[in-house]
């Protein structure tokens, strides 16, 4: 394979075929595809090692826990030790690849904004210098823009309140009363481990949560990503695929709904200072509030392009962002999952390899019109 991920020096307005930005399953599955295409690009990541958002998981999500990890495109995650840490296996994992492709990414990194350069070029501002490229692969995922739903008297909480972003591990809610907010699997698995040290846990969500029993095919699979694909093309911000795809009904799951630790109570009217209250007056008093809320997309350093569409999100057509063709977003939307991941890199590069073609070859670059403040 051509090695083109260039280690690009922190001079102001390096010039760059592509640049991506992040180093998780996503940003990795692009770089590898951009260099089997022979293109220019580097590789900018914020994290401080590689691994992804997986290095910033709880020590207690162990690797046979994990909820649908893909492999890396060439090259198979084999003989890992279900026991261990995921942070841990995908961490090593992550680190082989890179070196094994010569993918040497810069890091740590942070990208502070991309804007409209000279020339058609865009300008990605960040820590380490300006760098100039004809076009951006936006890989930045979602573990950095945690979202904090908002309820009345939530800053009068006397007690801890944490986000799954932050979750340590069960250990430290250790004879605690807790309540955990979230309909995901980030909740239920908080759950499962938080009540068996906890004095008492609380499982709160917004919707009463739809478990699904049995296997999750490739049919299945599709028909999900299909959804997610929906709201993405019309402009709405992204759904995660997990939340279409229900929670699986493993045993861990079936003995948490038999003890009554998954006994789900709907959202609570307010937080109080010793807990929180419902509409209907009923209480519950507690020390931690743990909010499994979810993550939001991590793309406001794009703001100075004004991609976003009127309903919030940035429409995209595959890979493309649809107001601006030299911007292609992966792990967003549809390609949230790991394999959707692998899918989005290879696109994005078959797409950039036409959108540079077409450059050389002198014909414009079109899509810049159209855009809303």
């Amino acid at each position: 394979m051509n090695n083109v991920t260039r280690e690009a020096g922190t001079a102001a307005d390096a010039d760059v075929d592509v640049v991506v930005v992040g180093a998780g399953q996503a940003g990795l599955s692009s770089a590898y595809h951009l260099a089997r295409a022979g293109i220019d690009h580097v590789v900018l990541d914020h994290a401080p090692r590689p691994g992804g958002a997986w290095q910033f998981r709880w020590p207690s999500l162990t690797y046979g826990r994990v909820h649908g990890m893909h492999a890396l495109p060439g090259m198979e995650l084999t003989g890992a030790d279900p026991r261990r840490p995921s942070s841990e296996v995908i961490g090593e994992y992550f680190a082989a690849y890179e070196e094994r492709f010569g993918l040497r990414v810069r890091r740590p990194v942070d990208v502070s904004a991309v804007r409209e350069g000279a020339d058609g070029r865009l300008l990605v501002e960040s820590s380490a210098g300006t760098w100039s490229a004809r076009a951006l692969v936006n890989a930045t995922g979602t573990w950095d823009r945690p979202f904090w739903p908002r309820y009345p008297g939530q800053e009068t909480f006397r007690g801890r309140q944490l986000h799954t972003a932050n979750y340590p591990g069960p250990q430290e809610f250790a004879g605690a009363r807790v309540i955990v907010v979230g309909g995901g699997t980030s909740a239920v698995q908080h759950l499962l481990e938080v009540a068996e040290v906890a004095a008492e846990t609380t499982w709160v969500t917004r919707r009463p949560p739809v478990f699904r029993d049995g296997s999750f095919g490739e049919a299945e699979g599709r028909a999900a990503v299909a959804l997610v694909d929906e709201s993405v093309r019309r402009g709405l911000p992204p759904q995660s695929v997990v939340s279409v795809t229900g929670l699986p009904l493993n045993e861990a799951v079936r003995a948490g709904l038999a003890s009554g630790v998954l006994d789900r109570r709907p959202a609570f009217d307010r937080v109080t200072p010793s807990g929180a209250v419902w509409a209907d007056g009923s209480t519950v008093e507690a020390d931690v509030i743990l909010w499994a809320t979810g993550f939001r997309a991590a793309v406001d350093h794009l703001a100075p392009l004004r991609l976003r569409e009127p309903g919030g999100g940035i429409r995209v057509e595959g890979t493309r962002a649809v107001r601006d063709e030299r911007v292609h977003l992966v792990g967003y939307g549809p390609s949230a999952s790991t394999i959707g991941a692998n899918r989005a890199g290879r696109a994005a590069a078959r797409e950039i390899r036409r959108l540079l073609a077409r450059e050389r070859a002198g014909e414009p670059v079109a899509a810049r019109a159209g855009r809303s403040g």
